[in-house]
């Protein structure tokens, strides 16, 4: 796959890469994985290379059937290679269908420098730019009510907050829906 987006670099951060997750990319996965509060707000576990080869392939073949398309996100390192930042997904989007999710996790030596809003940001310019001329008017961004955190990555990413979710499994807890609408065309 050669989808590659760019968040582009701020006057504090570098660009950001957004690439199809990739079969040599199971060691950070698994490294993003070990972090208590990534496991904490996640639902599938990845805590054994079977579990990330498994991870990975699902995410391979959900872009091939294009109901699930994930996207690792890569900064710059000091060596001149990149590395793992976050993951963020564009979930349950149908040619005709107005409206898909948006979701995300940061990887913890990456939280809080502003990656999740700006990666966000990026995917849904992209999912509008690709698939709005086929219907693609709304995004929803998703999270449980006692995860501020993801409060602000709405924001940052121009979601608004619309409404609070019930409780509804796997989800233990109320939740929050926040909502970015395609920009009209002109």
């Amino acid at each position: 796959m050669s989808i590659i987006l760019r968040a582009p670099a701020t006057g504090s951060a570098p660009e950001l890469l957004l690439r199809p997750w990739q079969d040599d990319d199971r060691d950070e996965l698994l490294a993003a994985y070990r972090d208590p509060v990534l496991r904490h707000w996640t639902r599938i576990p990845v805590t054994t290379p079977a579990q990330a080869r498994d991870w990975l392939s699902q995410a391979q073949r959900a872009w091939q059937d294009g109901s699930r398309l994930s996207f690792a996100v890569r900064e710059p390192d000091a060596d001149g290679g990149d590395r793992l930042v976050a993951n963020v997904v564009l979930k349950r989007v149908l040619p005709g269908r107005p409206d898909a999710e948006v979701g995300y996790w940061t990887a913890a030596p990456a939280r809080g420098r502003g990656i999740a809003g700006r990666a966000v940001d990026a995917l849904s310019g992209w999912a509008f730019a690709r698939y709005g001329p086929g219907g693609l008017t709304r995004l929803d961004l998703l999270h449980q009510i006692d995860n501020p955190a993801s409060c602000r990555v709405a924001e940052k990413a121009r979601f608004r907050f619309v409404e609070v979710l019930p409780a509804h499994p796997p989800f233990p807890r109320d939740g929050h829906r926040h909502v970015r609408l395609a920009e009209p065309a002109g």
